[in-house]
């Protein structure tokens, strides 16, 4: 979960997707982003579910050693809407060069703190992909970001802008479906398991749009997994893409 207004600014400034509402929101949550039974406890709890999918991904991308802890070494990562840094630091320790980039700044500060209590070089940057320049990145990742853009085509206009040649883009959203609108925000907002007004259901894509806005980016879908919730295991990667779903995509 993280915040990337179509708005462009004085001095030229390039046009970003970040709304500020939103980035406000997710900086008041810095100071506990941390906590596994803070107000991102969701985010912990789905945290090792999606890391697995991201290691599968790049492992076939790439044919990785499955066996090696570095598989990421000599490869660049960026992950936008980073928020603390949740994913970034377990990206860190799978070898990559990681940059972070997110709309809060409260949060930038949060993980570039945590990163240094964990001994992990990580180069965290408050901004928008729009505006991240000419830097390319062998795996791009955002996860649980783009329902919160002001224009989702704009958003991964950028991110492929920033995926090098034979890079690896990987997105995760909820669906926009009865079940996402009962499961995310009747119960989990209204028993507080996540922050109220975290979510806009109206804001949620289903696959076939987030496809579409992907291939309209220039890029190519190849994998669509969704992720539920399990009682006995937690959450996990299958088919069912009712909640929340994963989608990989590469050039051409």
């Amino acid at each position: 979960m993280g915040s990337m207004t179509k708005a462009s600014t004085a001095a030229g400034t390039a046009a970003t997707t970040i709304n500020p509402i939103e980035a406000a929101h997710f900086g008041a949550m810095a100071a506990d982003w941390w906590d596994p039974k803070g107000s991102s406890a969701m985010l912990h709890r789905l945290n090792p579910a999606r890391l697995g999918y991201i290691r599968a991904a790049a492992d076939a991308h790439w044919r990785l050693d499955d066996r090696s802890f570095t598989p990421l070494a000599g490869k660049a990562a960026l992950d936008v809407g980073c928020g603390a840094g949740l994913l970034c630091e377990p990206l860190a320790r799978l070898g990559a060069s990681v940059v972070g980039l997110d709309a809060a700044p409260e949060n930038i500060a949060a993980a570039s703190a945590h990163a240094s209590q964990s001994g992990l070089m990580i180069d965290y940057r408050t901004g928008s992909v729009e505006n991240l320049g000419h830097a390319r990145f062998d795996l791009v990742t955002s996860m649980e970001v783009i329902e919160h853009v002001t224009d989702p085509a704009a958003f991964v206009a950028g991110l492929a802008g920033a995926l090098a040649d034979d890079g690896l883009l990987i997105l995760s959203t909820p669906n926009r479906t009865a079940l996402s609108r009962v499961a995310l925000i009747s119960v989990a907002e209204g028993l507080g398991q996540i922050p109220r007004g975290t979510h806009d259901w109206d804001k949620f894509l289903t696959p076939d749009e987030l496809t579409a806005i992907v291939e309209g980016a220039g890029l190519r879908v190849t994998d669509l997994r969704g992720l539920t919730f399990s009682p006995a295991k937690g959450f996990v990667i299958g088919d069912d893409l009712k909640l929340n779903y994963l989608m990989t995509a590469v050039r051409g």
